[in-house]
């Protein structure tokens, strides 16, 4: 009960001057209000890109050419075009831990259909690369081993192509030029939207890799080769088995460096989860010194406050009040105030994140911890600022403060 009423008093004594409680309540509200907004879009990002991940595969390999030293000279990785469709063809046929390979080339093109064209990304795949990609055909079908070994000029597109090239018109069957070649189409691949706000994936063309080697980019070497394993728990297993077959391959010596990478989509995915998580603690750093800064104004006004309460202290004190009781007091006062902050700097925050998500077009996650941690650290606030002025009431000589006019 001595909680309860001393919780009133502080609450009387802000409220007589509610325009400067308020505005010293303003950095917590700010500041809370800018970490969950801040924290929410991180989550939503980091959410957002385990979808990403999932939705590909977390069996998912990617062998691409490696890099090598000439003559005191090292290339970068990718530098050495050392890939070939031997390579695949082994890693297929010896590495029982693996279930699809797709042999990869790409480039981009100009796509003529019509009086309409398009500017898009032409990617060389196997007959595998919806399996290994875990991406449906929406519409007609995909092209199959006899499309690859004969070079056929078929394609599957990708629905932003469909929609710029055909709008409401069916595409299937339909002659489009690729580099004025023509092309027929078979196949339209589902929607999978942009890849974390930097290149839209549904914006491409997939052709036959013998077909974009031959007739649309003019080389023999392939640029990677994408793999699906067994399982997930298999993936492991599937990468030392293809880093050892291409050893092999490329008559690589014991102890010498490999002239290929091989990825692992569950690295990369845990590789870009730490990365995001990195950012959101920088920026939630960041928008924490607003927090700071309204500590800083709790304890200015509660110094204020102490000064004007000079003789209230004195009474109090005189009619039995002891140190511990204005202490604690005055620090209800510093707590109660940054706690209104922090729960109106929560209801703007939350109201904030859903307004970035709806106008910004980013996805946002509130989550409850960032709730009660915001909640927390804004009483933390209050303490810590509230002490010292706290403190220097609880000092004061009983008879100077009766005197103090």
């Amino acid at each position: 009960m001595k909680i309860l009423r001393t919780i009133r008093v502080a609450l009387r004594a802000l409220a007589r001057n509610k325009m400067r409680s308020f505005l010293t309540a303003l950095g917590i509200i700010i500041g809370v209000g800018a970490v969950i907004a801040t924290v929410s879009i991180g989550e939503g990002a980091r959410r957002d890109l385990e979808k990403r991940f999932e939705s590909m595969g977390t069996n998912l390999l990617f062998v691409r050419a490696g890099s090598r030293s000439y003559r005191g000279v090292h290339g970068g990785g990718g530098s050495f075009t050392n890939l070939a469709i031997e390579d695949a063809e082994a890693i297929e046929e010896k590495c029982d831990a693996v279930r699809y390979i797709s042999p990869s080339v790409s480039g981009r093109a100009q796509v003529v259909y019509g009086n309409k064209n398009w500017n898009t990304s032409i990617q060389g795949a196997g007959s595998a690369y919806p399996e290994i990609r875990n991406w449906t055909v929406e519409e007609g079908t995909f092209f199959d081993d006899t499309h690859v070994r004969a070079a056929a000029k078929v394609c599957v597109l990708g629905s932003e192509v469909k929609k710029n090239l055909f709008e409401f018109e069916d595409p299937i069957g339909q002659i489009i030029r690729i580099k004025k070649i023509p092309f027929k189409v078979i196949g339209v691949l589902k929607s999978m939207g942009e890849s974390g706000g930097f290149f839209n994936r549904d914006d491409i063309i997939v052709v036959p890799y013998t077909t974009a080697q031959r007739r649309l980019l003019g080389i023999i070497y392939i640029s990677s080769i994408d793999v699906s394993a067994v399982s997930s728990d298999k993936t492991a297993e599937a990468q030392s088995q293809i880093e050892e077959t291409l050893r092999i391959q490329h008559k690589i010596a014991p102890g010498a460096e490999d002239d290929f990478n091989v990825s692992n989509m569950a690295d990369i995915a845990e590789s870009a989860a730490q990365s995001r998580k990195t950012m959101t603690i920088v920026l939630g750093a960041i928008a924490s010194v607003s927090l700071l800064v309204g500590g800083i104004g709790i304890m200015n006004i509660m110094l204020v406050s102490v000064t004007e309460r000079i003789r209230e202290i004195g009474i109090r004190m005189s009619v039995g009040a002891r140190e511990k009781d204005i202490l604690f007091q005055f620090l209800t006062e510093a707590v109660v105030l940054s706690i209104l902050g922090g729960v109106i700097g929560i209801g703007f925050g939350v109201i904030g994140s859903r307004l970035i998500a709806k106008f910004g077009g980013w996805d946002t996650l509130v989550s409850l911890a960032s709730i009660v941690l915001a909640f927390l650290f804004s009483g933390s606030v209050g303490i810590f600022f509230g002490f010292y002025p706290a403190r220097k009431a609880s000092k004061l000589d009983p008879i100077e403060a009766l005197r103090y006019e």
